[in-house]
């Protein structure tokens, strides 16, 4: 194995387990976002104002999805940090979100070794912006109906 090749073994070593706990925190995450949303909107079907209510609330958890996405962009910021690929927590916090969103248009570039890492990172992201987009998508499928059903057109 080459000099480079065993510096990529560190980067996977790293971004493996990170991604597996960013994922798990995801999921719990929105488990417990579905968990109070379902229940709030089922109690509140009978209101009037169900659309304006219904507007708020997955307001309110797209809000609290970006919360989600923010702490784990803050564990990569902490672990490029933690490992001296970046100088700074600040500098690894906006390195971290452009890598974590795909944005990918800041100056900041990771110390070569752990450049791999930065591309996981993206990895990572889109796994979970996709848990996001199809948890968003399932909880308006499953509440609108419900409101629509009572409303009188």
């Amino acid at each position: 194995m080459t000099a480079e090749e065993s510096l990529w073994v560190a980067d996977w070593l790293w971004s493996l387990p990170l991604i597996a706990f960013c994922v798990a925190i995801h999921v719990v995450g929105l488990a417990l976002i579905n968990d109070r949303v379902v229940g709030f909107l089922r109690d509140a079907i009978d209101n009037r104002n169900f659309l304006r209510l219904f507007a708020v609330v997955i307001g309110a958890v797209a809000l609290l999805a970006t919360t989600l996405h923010g702490l784990e962009a803050w564990l990569w910021a902490l672990a490029y940090w933690l490992l001296g690929a970046l100088p700074d927590f600040r500098s690894a916090m906006l390195y971290s979100i452009s890598a974590m969103t795909t944005y990918g248009h800041s100056d900041i570039s990771l110390e070569a070794e752990w450049r791999m890492m930065g591309a996981l990172e993206s990895l990572c992201g889109m796994l979970l912006f996709g848990l996001t987009t199809a948890f968003l998508f399932a909880a308006i499928q499953k509440v609108w109906p419900l409101g629509a059903r009572d409303r009188r057109l």
